[in-house]
């Protein structure tokens, strides 16, 4: 009877140490928990700094950008104003150049004799009858004037087509006229500011050939010579250059011409 008490009492001692090691094993997983709560809160802190960096970078990059776009935008407009002036510039020398060619050309044509001043005396022995040969149509220098006059207002205008076609038909219409010349070495003329070179060569060069007299018959080689360089035909410019030093060495073309060779 007496081993009883002592086994209850044994019986409550492996109780009580049972239930002291699930304390302790609550205890260590309550504490392992609270540790893996702040870790996790650091984790999502330094995640967070560096999202903010992150974004902060970026943000500085879109700023970087966005200012290089509108010094891009700025240098562009810049650009633009500028080749819009040179544009201009370069019209307004052109239209000057035009008007200094025209102006040029009215003053000598005031110096090329007129078929109106050179027309012949009759005959002193007017009462005696004369078999008349077949009459030749007599050209009108005044209406052969105002057409080409209105043919150079074309190219003054920039009009440079209907210049063309102008000066072109004029030829034809009056292959005597003492304005013929001109008329064709303006065709050369309004072919080249056409960018056709080609045609402004074989026009020019009736110019020098047909009338190699005249007074644009040097500037029309001149010419020949410039649109032989823009073709790339260094070889036939630099023959040209050297004709027109031959044939006209006193005109202002050869002056040209010579500065040209020299290069």
């Amino acid at each position: 009877m007496a081993a009883t008490p002592m086994v209850c009492r044994s019986g409550r001692t492996r109780v009580l140490a049972i239930a002291f090691s699930l304390a302790a094993l609550a205890a260590q997983q309550a504490q392992a928990g609270l540790f893996d709560d702040e870790e996790a809160r650091r984790q999502v802190k330094d995640l967070a700094v560096k999202t903010n960096e992150r974004l902060d970078t970026f943000a500085k990059g879109q700023i970087e950008l966005a200012n290089q776009i509108q010094a891009l935008r700025e240098e562009n407009s810049r650009l633009r104003g500028q080749v819009e002036t040179l544009t201009y510039e370069l019209e307004s020398a052109r239209k000057r150049q035009q008007d200094f060619y025209v102006d040029l050309d009215g003053r000598l044509r005031k110096l090329e004799p007129q078929a109106a001043a050179n027309v012949e005396a009759r005959p002193a022995e007017e009462s005696k009858p004369v078999v008349e040969a077949p009459r030749k149509v007599v050209s009108d220098p005044a209406a052969e004037t105002r057409e080409y006059e209105a043919a150079l207002n074309l190219f003054k205008a920039n009009k440079l087509k209907e210049a063309a076609a102008a000066f072109e038909s004029f030829a034809k219409a009056h292959p005597e006229s003492t304005l013929t010349p001109s008329a064709q070495y303006w065709l050369g003329n309004a072919h080249y500011a056409l960018h056709d070179c080609k045609k402004a060569i074989d026009a020019q060069r009736v110019v020098a050939n047909k009338w190699p007299a005249h007074a644009k018959a040097p500037d029309a080689l001149l010419n020949v010579a410039t649109c032989q360089q823009e073709l790339a035909d260094a070889k036939g410019a630099k023959s040209t250059l050297e004709a027109l030093l031959a044939k006209y060495p006193e005109s202002a073309a050869a002056t040209t011409a010579r500065q040209r060779l020299k290069k």
